[in-house]
């Protein structure tokens, strides 16, 4: 798998949720939750979705906070994998929200 162009990259962020290339080149969104338990719920989510990709994001939970990076190390920079998972992280975020708002 050969890493994303520039312009896909932009193609992408512009279909993709508070999403951003960070200083790493990595795809990169914080999110906040209502509290842990919101949070914890949402990264074991992804986690199942991740594992059944057999691509694993970068991520780190303080409390309610998520903060998750995408990239692909085999391809050196950010593929289609990372674009497939993030969409997959923006619904995941969504559901995770309107659950938390009932």
């Amino acid at each position: 798998m050969k890493p994303a162009t520039q312009k896909q990259i932009d193609e992408a962020l512009v279909q993709l949720h508070e999403w951003q290339v960070n200083d790493d080149s990595k795809l990169e969104r914080r999110l906040a939750f209502p509290d842990f338990v919101s949070a914890f719920a949402f990264m074991t989510r992804v986690a199942l979705e991740a594992e059944r990709m057999n691509h694993h994001p970068e991520w780190f939970n303080v409390y309610n906070r998520v903060h998750i990076q995408l990239s692909t190390h085999d391809a050196g920079g950010i593929t289609e994998k990372d674009f497939q998972l993030a969409a997959i992280i923006d619904q995941h975020a969504a559901d995770e929200r309107a659950r938390a708002s009932m």
